[in-house]
């Protein structure tokens, strides 16, 4: 088992930034990936940004240029540096573990107003 625990959402206005954390303890195995999601109000689960345990990373295109997602492999916990934030993009982002097996955070929410 995996347990995820993320910190760092909130409510911001436009142009803001927020750091998300995630920090995972449990059966830790490598190579792994760690990543962000999120899901918007009525809408499906979308990848914002992923890092494997050799920090190559992948961003989703429209958060490409604001976002910086990277990891301590010591502390097993991936970050989620959010600049320039807009409104779209509010939603829940949930943390996420793959290895053997997928596991996911229980969420935290981000708010950005106009």
């Amino acid at each position: 088992q995996v347990q995820l625990v993320e910190s760092g959402g909130g409510s911001v206005q436009a142009g803001g930034s927020l750091r998300l954390s995630c920090a995972a303890s449990g059966r830790i195995f490598s190579p792994n990936v760690m990543g962000w999601y999120r899901q918007a109000p009525g809408k499906g689960r979308e990848l914002v940004a992923s890092i494997t345990s050799r920090s190559v990373t992948n961003y989703a295109d429209s958060v490409k240029g604001r976002f910086t997602i990277s990891r301590d492999n010591a502390k097993n916990t991936v970050y989620l540096q959010m600049n320039s934030l807009k409104p779209e993009d509010t939603a829940v982002y949930y943390c996420n573990y793959k290895s053997l097996l997928d596991y996911w955070g229980q969420g935290t929410q981000v708010t950005v107003s106009s």
